[in-house]
């Protein structure tokens, strides 16, 4: 099966996660989708992080961990994080060879068959892009896969379906007049921030139909020019100085028209709240 399949890149930045990193890339490995390439990019962690996954290697020689080679300042002058692997997950992406490429949280993990769901409606819809949603990370939710096939059966398309054009008409709302132009880079964040001239660069504050850590898209995406971005040159981002995963998907959305995404809980969030959108989709684990 393996062989038919194309390759998958799956991109995981690590930052001091040694044991939900674990978790995560074990997540991965155990696939229904195999033919993967698990590229592991240490973000410049100060624990036993790089050991943990480098046991992994010794394990699935598709797993493959690098050293970002170039760590950014993680936190701004307030000592807020405002960069959360966003140099780490580009890095990945540049030397992915996968013709779709995949991303993974350090410290989540996904559904078994997350991969294998968003190929196949990628290949269904034409999309350039895949988002899905998240169920919470508690433990009864691990190593689980859902039942795709019943969701779509008992609550129909329109349902579970979000449309490129309900995704375009987000991004141009969140797009601020003075984000369009050239120069916006140069202007000072601080002045973007200010809350009087915010809307003027952020627009609306919509958030994505669908997650960033764990969208699936076309290789063609970094081919065109299209990657993660640092603060002052995200032009979706928000006025915390954060929201690099939201600047990429709203910047392919805005170049290729073609972002697709899925209400299925496929991911599984280490946070302790139930999403509430998904509350009695339990009985679609399998």
């Amino acid at each position: 099966m393996q062989n038919n399949q194309p390759l998958i890149s799956v991109v995981i930045p690590v930052y001091n996660e040694e044991v939900r990193a674990v978790r995560a890339v074990e997540s991965i490995c155990n696939q229904t989708w195999k033919n993967l390439e698990i590229i592991v990019v240490d973000d410049g962690s100060t624990d036993g992080s790089y050991a943990a996954v480098e046991a992994i290697t010794k394990k699935d020689p598709r797993v493959k961990l690098y050293r970002n080679p170039k760590v950014p300042s993680r936190t701004n002058w307030r000592g807020y994080d405002i960069n959360a692997g966003w140099s780490a997950r580009a890095f990945g992406f540049r030397i992915a060879k996968g013709g779709w490429i995949t991303t993974q949280d350090s410290d989540d993990a996904s559904l078994l068959n997350r991969i294998e769901v968003e190929y196949n409606l990628a290949q269904k819809y034409n999309a350039t892009m895949v988002t899905v949603d998240w169920f919470d990370g508690s433990p009864d939710k691990l190593n689980r896969t859902l039942d795709v096939d019943r969701i779509f059966k008992e609550l129909g398309e329109e349902a579970v379906v979000i449309r490129p054009e309900v995704i375009n008409k987000i991004v141009k709302e969140c797009h601020g007049p003075l984000m369009r132009l050239p120069f916006h880079r140069f202007i000072p964040f601080s002045l973007k921030w200010f809350p009087y001239t915010r809307p003027l660069f952020w627009g609306k504050l919509h958030n994505y139909p669908g997650g960033d850590n764990n969208v699936l898209f076309r290789r063609e995406v970094i081919a065109a020019g299209v990657n993660l971005r640092t603060r002052n040159a995200r032009t979706w981002g928000v006025p915390s100085g954060r929201g690099t995963g939201r600047d990429f998907l709203m910047h392919t959305a805005h170049v290729f028209k073609n972002n697709w995404s899925f209400k299925l809980p496929l991911y599984n969030w280490d946070v302790k709240k139930a999403n509430p959108d998904y509350v009695g989709y339990e009985k679609y684990l399998k």
